[in-house]
């Protein structure tokens, strides 16, 4: 499957904490495949969905992730950046943005981001950085996932902007992990 506007895409699915996570394999920069059946945190894998090369935003936001990942690996958690661009443009993503010891994955199909709650968007042309923006690109989210592969904590995004802070999510990691606090929102 590409990324191409061929047919209609599915409805998001809205994912629930305390539930089972979706399948989820994407091939990393540099090689290998990553899976999130086979991931093993002590505490929570990180799934950072990002929109991709062309966006500005993901750019200084993964470059803050990097500078904390040895944070969230003194928490125990196990931390991917995903997009749903092809891998050349993820090469390019984590060479010239220097996102050294972060793990990229790429081609994300927009089928899955839909299981995954993500939002589509369609290219609008260039960016204010002079890159083309995918004919469709998924949007970001944030998600922790226990290591049973049940969510624990989801964020969504429909827009570039306003996105959490990593520094704010090593703070409530503190808490939740100090008091074992339970995942929030599973009423359905």
């Amino acid at each position: 499957m590409t990324n191409e506007p061929t047919h209609e895409l599915p409805p998001i699915q809205p994912l629930y904490p305390r539930a089972p996570v979706p399948p989820l394999e994407i091939d990393l920069v540099g090689g290998g495949r990553w899976s999130i059946a086979e991931a093993d945190p002590d505490t929570f894998t990180m799934l950072v969905f990002y929109r991709g090369f062309h966006c500005p935003i993901c750019r200084t936001y993964l470059q803050q992730l990097v500078r904390l990942l040895a944070e969230f690996e003194e928490r125990g958690v196990d931390v991917v950046a995903i997009s749903s661009d092809a891998r050349d443009r993820a090469v390019r993503t984590a060479e010239e943005w220097a996102l050294d010891g972060l793990r990229i994955g790429h081609s994300l199909e927009l089928e899955t981001a839909r299981t995954w709650g993500l939002y589509v968007s369609s290219s609008r042309g260039t960016t204010s950085i002079g890159v083309e923006e995918p004919e469709r690109f998924s949007e970001p989210a944030i998600y922790l996932v226990r290591p049973d592969g049940t969510l624990y904590f989801g964020t969504v995004q429909t827009m570039p902007f306003a996105r959490p802070e990593f520094r704010a999510i090593l703070r409530a990691l503190d808490y939740v992990i100090e008091n074992d606090y339970p995942a929030r929102g599973e009423t359905r």
